[in-house]
């Protein structure tokens, strides 16, 4: 199927939804902002500009570019017919199996024949959400990273049914907003970004409580070394630069060393049991009544900003 985005719908106005309505609006995509609630729509599209604020302030995009998307973005509390008139809906909604899947065999009715439908999801299977609808094959994952307003990278997961040239299709208009589309060919836990963040965690994690180190110095160790290089020196391009011989001699070595546990280990087991879930509950890993975590994201996304300004010069 020939695939073209002119109209956009994206059901969701918390971390994640005003900013990608936004993200699509700067690549030239008319963009609304669902919610069930026009105050909450509304919130939405407060957020966006916000967002697009920022932009402007570090010139993250051209300022005609910013000036069009600022006319591109509205609102609405109408779901029939916001779902009606979009060539792609990107749904950013809560993480739950059963809702996803009433929700896309609802949209499914309505949408009309030649529009994609998008998940958001950072972990659910798009193979089981797209088993609800009767049209499984234009049904697939954007995966949008957190802030999505200034991540560049987008997972485009392909379900068991999903249309492969509908992938192509999301990849070039996420190229076209400004962003890095990467195709996931199978629908397994995870996808690819969480599949290594989540395989760095468990060992992070089981470093500390076998006493190897500190949180603190792990989290330095990442930040102040490998982490440092990774967004211009990728994991394969290293191994390559340091020779095959020598990294599988290192991993043959390590390896057999590493937490293989198919499960979350006991130190954050136990964590989660006393109610120190981070900082929610003011307690985690670190004592976040101490720790700052405004000043944590602000240093994060300055960082981010930073980088970003660098990398598209």
């Amino acid at each position: 199927m020939n695939y073209k985005f002119e109209t956009a719908t994206v059901i969701g106005t918390g971390m994640m939804g005003p900013g990608i309505a936004l993200t699509l609006a700067l690549g030239g995509v008319r963009a609304t902002i669902l919610s069930r609630k026009e105050d909450s729509a509304r919130n939405g599209l407060t957020k966006a500009f916000e967002q697009l604020a920022l932009i402007r302030e570090h010139a993250l995009a051209p300022a005609d570019r910013c000036d069009r998307a600022a006319t591109l973005i509205d609102s609405s509390a109408d779901f029939d017919a916001s779902i009606a008139q979009a060539d792609l809906v990107v749904e950013s909604a809560p993480e739950d199996m059963k809702f996803k899947q009433e929700l896309f065999a609802r949209m499914d009715r309505l949408a009309k024949p030649t529009a994609a439908l998008a998940s958001n999801t950072s972990g659910l299977s798009i193979t089981a959400i797209q088993s609800a609808c009767r049209n499984p094959s234009r049904v697939v994952t954007t995966h949008f990273w957190n802030p999505p307003h200034l991540m560049p990278l987008v997972e485009i997961v392909k379900g068991r049914h999903t249309d492969h040239s509908l992938a192509v299709a999301l990849k070039k208009l996420l190229e076209d907003c400004g962003k890095v589309g990467i195709i996931v060919k199978r629908d397994t836990p995870g996808q690819l970004g969480n599949r290594l963040q989540m395989a760095l965690v468990r060992e992070a994690v089981n470093i500390v409580q076998e006493g190897i180190a500190d949180v603190e110095d792990v989290d330095l160790c990442a930040k102040s070394g490998f982490g440092l290089r990774l967004p211009v020196y990728g994991i394969f391009e290293h191994q390559d630069m340091v020779g095959l011989d020598m990294s599988s001699s290192i991993v043959n070595y390590v390896a057999q060393d590493l937490n293989n546990d198919p499960k979350a280990p006991q130190l954050m087991n136990d964590l989660v049991a006393q109610g120190k879930l981070g900082v929610k509950t003011g307690q985690g890993f670190y004592d976040w009544s101490v720790k700052d975590p405004a000043a944590v994201r602000a240093r994060r996304d300055a960082f981010v900003l930073d980088f970003l300004k660098r990398w598209r010069q």
